[in-house]
């Protein structure tokens, strides 16, 4: 068997035993209503529509936050039943359910329960829960006990109610920080032409004879925006057959002697008409047009009522498909019928001024609400919505909801601002260049160093306008950036819980990163996971400013992790847990520090769950960090008339190495060739490449490096030999995992470790050297160890800090222990318990 509607399918034995609930009901079983994220359409190998249930074959959309994937022409026919990841002040409640999704399971999937597979490539099958993951038949979930533990990766979820986020007037993408330019090409066609290009895929226009194809519209705002289904039906057709099909279409499953056909000319087609395209009308009253050809396209309308039975959801329980059945008639007012649904609802003594019945749009990609006037006549309102859209009409649900005051509060984190002013000129600022109106914006919390600040509002309307002003505001000839961020309510979050806050960057690793976002998203609370590209580390901690205990999972190179933990450094003071333990998903190409900490040496394409297992499971590791203080002494060439005052001082932070002469001029070239092309540097293989390009072009240089430097380690003056470059290595890995310091034991030193407060000092005679170096043939050259260097430049020299590569004017260099040591996180040995 094989349902007309949804296409599912079934063994005549097994039909008794069908647990899956038809398209055509799936709204009136969302427990919460929670718009869905959708990101740009895409090309998905081996999924299968939500609603329709067949392959993905052509381009469609994913919800960025949850498992559903559905056909551009089926995406308006999906409802609003999201993760709900935050409290927006409706429908909240601390108790989580399963959110189970049906399908899109790898073969292998196997049943929690019967422990047999439960999982398909060939159709929809098989249910996941997108909390915690766990897996069943769809005869075996309702057996499940409602309530959701979040599975394995608990400790780490950043539990969806100590999340608060205010925001009607913004869409998911802003809500989540994902960003707008994956959303161009989508965006354009939104809505409009979906429906009427993708329709076409289950219905080609008929060839056969004896079948015509129809368009059909469900209401106004349908014909408004040309969106319709194709309907094939027989030439010589019933009308109650038409309006089945039609309503098929538009996967509602009413009666359809409530529905009739109108053409655009407004002629309703009498239930006993046949629609006859051969010229063979059986009714000679239908009139000539009707003769000649029937129209091509219809509006299917409801027909009138005198009286109904609609559904009333109560809004405080903390179940949301329950509900009371109330019959309203053409007297009914939204007053009567809260009148009538209190004592219902065990009410009846509260005042009827206490209560408001809103009208509830569950869309796919927004829930609209709308608060219902007390003197409306529900069934006029009815007929209003029916009119408009008979396919939101099964979309819309009447809540009960209790008065309350309602708070807005949305935070805006506002970056690029100039840094080191006080709050009043931040206020300033803003005043000029937004136009902010005090009376609803206040500034709450300042970073001065970084140049940024939050903003409280409490006016949605006004939170949009600077929104969306930001984007196009320059301060100081540098762009402002905005992010609307989650407030967490750490008084909530349960005591053995340490969320962790995941960093990515979507440019390290080619296309890695972008997937990885994808992932995490999927994984854990999407409100813990930031993209690095749109506002940077900042307002990631700063969300997380109230947690008592979290660690930080930083997706990308070892530059990018160099910029998170001085990102960390700065802000540490403001943080209730102000020392986080770091882990490294390593996505650049070197990842030395990567390697140290045994989280390998480069992401290829590991299960995403199993780095979340072991990121938990992993060893708190204690990293020195160093502070290098930079002080030319003579001016930077080029300047003006000759005449310049010299660079100011300047500090920079190490976490690795740091190097003088040949390594740095390697790195230099190559970050000038990734300047001029840099969509050719996405691939570790290619980036290798270039750096071996590099060095052979530099292998006839002469070892005078000696000559143009002078080095003092804690207070001692040191010869150095013949070499061409010198570095200073705070962890055992250089240059994409060489051993620059070698293992041989050595009377003169001690043992190198990442936390034992002093920086090894190794020399290299060339380009040659280093090969050997990065081959295991040989180690450098040991010149010294300690914990305070001094180098005195006598020429202009390339210098370069966690691949971080310049060159630097003469002067003086000095290098000392950064504060206190950071917390990282070092993959464990063990294996990963399950």
């Amino acid at each position: 068997f094989i349902s007309t509607v949804c296409n599912f399918m079934s063994h005549e034995k097994c039909l008794k035993n069908v647990k899956i609930p038809c398209s055509c009901i799936a709204p009136s079983l969302v427990r919460v209503p929670v718009a869905h994220c959708f990101g740009p359409p895409g090309h998905y190998k081996r999924k299968f529509c939500t609603v329709c249930r067949k392959s993905l074959e052509s381009p469609a959309f994913r919800c960025e936050v949850c498992e559903l994937h559905v056909h551009t022409d089926c995406i308006l026919f999906a409802c609003s039943d999201c993760r709900q990841c935050h409290q927006d002040g409706h429908l909240d409640h601390d108790t989580y359910h399963h959110h189970w999704r049906e399908g899109n399971l790898s073969s292998s999937a196997r049943c929690e329960f019967c422990k047999k597979t439960c999982g398909s490539s060939e159709v929809l099958s098989g249910m996941r829960c997108e909390w915690c993951g766990i897996l069943a038949h769809a005869a075996c979930y309702v057996i499940v006990t409602p309530e959701c533990t979040f599975g394995r990766l608990r400790n780490m979820i950043l539990p969806p109610n100590c999340v608060q986020l205010f925001s009607r007037n913004f869409s998911k993408l802003h809500c989540f920080r994902i960003s707008e330019n994956m959303q161009t090409e989508s965006d354009e066609d939104d809505d409009v032409d979906g429906s009427t290009q993708g329709s076409t895929k289950d219905i080609q226009i008929s060839t056969d004879s004896s079948k015509q194809t129809l368009k059909i519209f469900d209401g106004n705002d349908a014909v408004k925006r040309n969106q319709f289904r194709l309907i094939s039906v027989p030439r010589i057709a019933k009308n109650e057959e038409v309006v089945e099909a039609a309503l098929r279409a538009y996967y509602i499953n009413d009666d359809q002697q409530e529905y009739e056909l109108q053409t655009f000319t407004q002629q309703v087609l009498l239930s006993d008409d046949v629609i006859n395209r051969n010229d063979a009308a059986e009714d000679s009253n239908l009139g000539s047009v009707f003769r000649e050809s029937v129209p091509e396209a219809w509006i299917i309308r409801a027909k009138p009522k005198d009286e109904e039975v609609i559904r009333i959801y109560p809004a405080w329980l903390k179940v949301g498909m329950a509900y009371v059945s109330l019959r309203v008639n053409k007297d009914s007012t939204v007053q009567t019928v809260i009148k009538e649904v209190l004592p219902l609802l065990g009410r009846q003594t509260e005042c009827l001024q206490n209560f408001k019945l809103v009208e509830v749009l569950m869309g796919s990609k927004q829930v609209q609400r709308m608060v219902l006037d007390n003197q409306e006549l529900i069934l006029n309102r009815l007929k209003d919505i029916r009119k408009t859209s008979i396919r939101q009409m099964n979309q819309t649900r009447f809540y009960i909801v209790e008065n309350s005051k309602s708070i807005v509060q949305v935070n805006l984190f506002i970056g690029g601002l100039p840094p080191q002013l006080s709050p009043e000129e931040y206020t300033n600022i803003l005043k000029e260049e937004l136009a902010i109106k005090t009376n609803v914006v206040s500034v709450s919390h300042v970073y001065q160093a970084q140049g940024a600040v939050v903003l409280q509002i409490s006016c949605f309307s006004e939170a949009e306008r600077i929104y969306m002003l930001v984007k196009d505001t320059v301060v100081n000839d540098k762009p402002l950036n905005a992010v609307v961020i989650p407030a967490v309510m750490a008084s909530k979050i349960p005591r053995n819980c340490c969320p962790l806050l995941v960093f990515v960057n979507p440019k390290s690793g080619g296309l890695k990163g972008r997937d990885l976002l994808y992932s995490f998203r999927k994984l854990l609370n999407p409100h813990q996971v930031f993209e690095l590209t749109n506002g940077g580390p900042l307002p990631g901690f700063h969300t997380f400013s109230k947690v008592p205990s979290f660690r930080v999972l930083v997706c990308g190179g070892d530059g990018t992790v160099g910029w998170v933990l001085g990102a960390l450094e700065e802000i540490r003071h403001k943080l209730v847990c102000s020392e986080p333990s770091v882990a490294i998903l390593p996505l650049g190409t070197g990842n030395d520090l990567g390697r140290v900490l045994r989280w390998g040496a480069g992401y290829s394409g590991e299960d995403p769950y199993s780095i979340l297992v072991s990121v938990d499971e992993a060893d708190d590791v204690l990293m020195d960090r160093w502070t290098i203080l930079l002080d030319a002494e003579e001016p930077a060439e080029g300047a003006e008339n000759g005449i310049a005052e010299p660079e100011p001082p300047k500090i920079v932070q190490m976490n690795n190495y740091c190097g003088l002469g040949i390594d740095a001029e390697l790195s230099l070239d190559f970050h000038h060739a990734r300047e001029e092309e840099p969509g050719k540097f996405n691939s570790r293989f290619h980036n290798k490449g270039v750096y071996v390009k590099v060095g052979l072009q530099k292998i006839s240089h002469t070892r005078n490096l000696h000559k143009d430097i002078k080095l003092q380690v804690d207070q001692h003056e040191v010869e150095l030999p013949s070499i061409e470059g010198l570095i200073f290595i705070n962890i055992p890995s250089w240059g994409s995992g060489a051993d620059l310091w070698g293992s041989e034991s050595d009377n003169r030193f001690e043992k190198p470790r990442i936390d034992d407060g002093l920086l090894e000092v190794v020399g290299v005679t060339g380009v040659v050297h280093m090969g050997q170096v990065q081959g295991g043939f040989r180690s450098g050259i040991r010149i010294a160890q300690g914990s305070y260097f001094r180098v005195t430049l006598l020429k202009p020299i390339p210098v370069q800090v966690d691949g971080e590569p310049w060159i630097q004017a003469p002067g003086q260099i000095i290098i000392s222990a950064a504060g206190p040591k950071v917390h990282m996180l070092k993959k464990s040995k063990q294996k990963q318990k399950k």
